[in-house]
């Protein structure tokens, strides 16, 4: 094994030359103060600063060095490495303030200038419409219920009264979850289906409100819905319902009908608006009936009258706006409720068909696109 090389000259290492150091930091202090901004600092950085910039692999050299040359090429180097990051830190104090001070001036806002240059949003009308049916019967006494949208068959259907070959029940009306059905649910679903489905109306809301409810139980049910048709001018898949609910001692279709006159005059206004019944059928209820209102541009004076016509209500006088009745006492009795003292009345409609009839809205597809130009006419009325 060989010695130590103590006779080694330093002076003859290239890149730890004087001369050879002295010229990496003046390149390194040029190209410091030649750059514009932070990013090109960066760069700077990494050529005459980071891993392999020339006073790095300078410093790396020193340790071939015999020990006694060590010292002095270790203080040229370290001196030079420590000018060239303090001029950094200094050069990137400078670009940070310079940076700061561009940013205010460019991104300044200016006050003084109009507060509403860009128009103001707007609530959707459909949520307006269904928060303001809530008002009217929250005034009288109601309260709001809800429930959730992925519902057991036996809430959307079986405590209903539909019976398990009710045509609602199949797959060209309802949207079923997949899966397998849980074994405690007994509804009138096919094998291999899973017992829930997306809820088809909110009459499941009142369900759970006569479960969770001791009677006397006034409410009032909006929601999201769900049924299988296409999208069209008068159709929609996902579409809004509000259902009434009232179950006491001695409600009888009288009571109906006067919640009913009010309602419409408080939604359409004026003493003369009315409604009428009549007769249909729905399973939940029992005597079932159709309600209509008075048209509320023409009052009915457009019936019989070819010299003002409406199209409104197409000359007919009436309006259909939803269905109603007294509660099927077998509803009662599913939800444990004695159909012997208690009775009840429910009624429902669909808040895109009132707001069509309110706005004279001809196209449901206006009411789900998104389009500003819809919504932006019905304001931001709260």
């Amino acid at each position: 094994m060989s010695a130590p090389n103590k006779s080694y000259d330093p002076v003859e290492v290239e890149a730890l030359k004087p001369e050879a150091v002295e010229r990496a930091r003046d390149e390194a202090l040029a190209a410091i103060a030649a750059a514009g901004d932070l990013d090109a600092l960066k760069e700077v950085k990494a050529a005459h600063a980071g891993d392999r910039s020339p006073l790095a692999l300078a410093n790396r050299e020193i340790g071939a060095l015999p020990p006694h040359a060590k010292a002095d090429a270790g203080k040229r180097v370290g001196q030079a490495r420590g000018v060239v990051s303090k001029a950094l830190k200094e050069r990137q104090t400078v670009l940070e303030a310079e940076r700061d001070e561009r940013v205010l001036v460019q991104e300044a806002v200016d006050v003084t200038l109009p507060h509403d240059r860009v128009p103001a949003g707007g609530r959707h009308p459909l949520t307006t419409l269904m928060e303001r049916v809530e008002d009217v019967f929250v005034a009288m006494g109601y309260e709001v219920a809800e429930g959730p949208e992925v519902e057991a068959e036996w809430f959307n259907f079986d405590a209903l009264n539909f019976h398990p070959d009710h045509p609602a029940r199949t797959m060209q009306d309802t949207f079923f979850i997949h899966g397998e059905r849980p074994q405690e649910i007994d509804s009138g679903s096919a094998e291999g289906e899973s017992g829930v489905v997306l809820r088809t109306h909110t009459s499941p809301v009142q369900i759970r409100s006569l479960l969770d409810r001791e009677p006397p139980v006034y409410v009032v049910c909006p929601g999201k819905v769900f049924r299988t048709d296409e999208l069209d001018a008068t159709h929609t898949p996902v579409f809004h319902q509000v259902e009434l609910l009232a179950v006491d001692e001695g409600l009888t279709m009288a009571d109906l009908k006067g919640t009913l006159d009010h309602m419409v005059q408080a939604l359409f206004g004026g003493d003369g608006m009315k409604t009428r019944l009549r007769p249909n059928y729905f399973p939940f209820t029992e005597p079932s009936a159709e309600m209509d209102m008075v048209c509320y541009v023409c009052r009915g004076e457009s019936v019989g009258n070819p010299d003002r016509p409406c199209r409104t209500c197409s000359s007919e006088g009436w309006i259909e706006l939803g269905g109603c009745g007294m509660v099927n006492p077998r509803v009662l009795v599913a939800c444990g409720v004695d159909p012997e003292k208690y009775s009840g009345f429910a009624f429902g409609f669909g808040i895109e068909r009132m707001l069509m009839f309110r706005h004279n809205v001809e196209d449901m597809r206006d009411m789900v696109e998104g389009d500003v130009r819809f919504t932006r006419p019905f304001g931001m009325e709260i």
